[in-house]
């Protein structure tokens, strides 16, 4: 009985010992700058993966940022050209950067009633294309005042001048003679081109005009440029 109980108490202290040697190793493994458990491994992975997403996001961002920007550029320079509504590009024609003469044909309109026509010439004489649209300003000077002229019922349409061309619109006039009425003795006539507040003074060639100022429908008139 007494070799049995010392067998079991043996048993018992050896047991213990084996536990206790376990715990001391387990202890030892975390003081020693060992490898850090699965667990542990699992979370910083977890972490660089999020932080990876996070720089991924930021990227997509300012990318998205660089497009909007260069579209709102290609809008600005887009907006910017200045082509006029032709398409052309061309500029308004100027006064200053315009030459005035009278074309040849002066020759009777109608017979019946002796009208003639003068033709103006404008030429662009500047290095690029301008545009012109409209009736010109056209006034009759005499020494004693001026009169205004009307304008007929043609339709203006919009002309380019490219550098060294020219177009032209016709004064219709009727010549005044003995007995016909009152004389206006037009000296110059003072062309004021469409759209232009400027003007050109050019001697007058068609000697007297018949004075219809307060007519509704005067025989002397001017048409649009291009007629």
């Amino acid at each position: 009985m007494r070799l049995l109980h010392s067998a079991t108490a043996l048993a018992a202290t050896s047991a213990l010992a084996l536990t206790l040697t376990a715990c001391g190793n387990g202890s030892g493994n975390d003081t020693s700058g060992g490898q850090p458990s699965t667990p542990t491994s699992a979370s910083s992975a977890t972490a660089a993966g999020s932080a990876t997403a996070e720089n991924a996001g930021a990227t997509k961002d300012a990318d998205s940022s660089t497009g909007s920007g260069s579209s709102a550029a290609g809008s600005s320079t887009g907006g910017g050209t200045g082509t006029s509504s032709d398409g052309t590009g061309a500029d308004r024609c100027h006064t200053a950067g315009l030459g005035f003469s009278f074309g040849s044909g002066d020759g009777k309109v109608s017979s019946s009633d002796d009208q003639q026509q003068l033709p103006v010439v404008l030429k662009n004489k500047t290095s690029a294309a301008c545009t012109i649209q409209g009736f010109p300003g056209v006034d009759l000077k005499s020494s004693g005042g001026s009169w205004s002229l009307t304008r007929s019922s043609a339709t203006p349409k919009k002309i380019t001048l490219a550098a060294g061309s020219s177009a032209t619109f016709t004064i219709a006039f009727l010549p005044w003679t003995q007995g016909s009425g009152t004389e206006f003795k037009a000296t110059s006539v003072v062309v004021t081109p469409p759209n232009e507040t400027t003007s050109t003074t050019l001697a007058w060639p068609g000697g007297s005009v018949l004075l219809q100022d307060g007519a509704t429908h005067p025989g002397t008139y001017t048409g649009p440029v291009g007629s």
